[in-house]
């Protein structure tokens, strides 16, 4: 089956659906969420991409990031996908929404109104090796260290949205 993301203006009004890789060759805004996931201690969970993912492989981002479907909110969607990649259940709260536009190479890109959400989880993981190929918990100040030495061991749009995330929740 192939997967569509739904294609939206600025101000979140859907235009129509298409094919996931067409738009990310063509860098159509579409929507998107990312999930941030913190254990007690408020280190974030990092999830390193599948080595067969068609971009980004074995690149370290955020828990969770993906697409919702035609009629899926948003919330629905993180959750679906964070029981999907991860095999976990958490609650989420939505934090902010933002538009961003990355090369994520080979003529990819990603343009996306992307809706943040956050959670805590403290659990066991059940990993989908097809999106996954590993997670670590890091701490605020080490992530922004590795972020610092170590760019391309991170998604484009991880850097991005964790700017973001920084400057919408007053994290230095």
């Amino acid at each position: 089956m192939e997967e569509r993301v739904v294609l939206v203006n600025p101000q979140d009004e859907v235009l129509g659906l298409m094919e996931k890789m067409q738009a990310h060759e063509n860098a159509l805004l579409h929507r998107a969420f990312s999930v941030f996931l913190f254990n007690d201690k408020g280190e974030m969970l990092l999830q390193q991409r599948a080595a067969g993912k068609y971009h980004s492989p074995l690149q370290w981002t955020n828990a969770c990031c993906s697409h919702p479907r035609e009629n899926e909110s948003y919330l629905d969607a993180a959750k679906r996908r964070l029981q999907e990649e991860l095999g976990i259940s958490a609650e989420l709260t939505e934090r902010f929404n933002f538009l961003y536009k990355a090369d994520v190479g080979q003529g990819l890109w990603e343009h996306e109104l992307d809706y943040v959400f956050t959670g805590e989880y403290n659990g066991d993981f059940t990993l989908n090796p097809e999106e996954v190929a590993d997670i670590k918990y890091i701490s605020i100040n080490e992530l922004k260290r590795e972020i610092e030495e170590f760019p391309q061991r991170y998604t484009e749009w991880f850097k991005i949205i964790w700017d973001e995330y920084r400057n919408h929740l007053e994290i230095s």
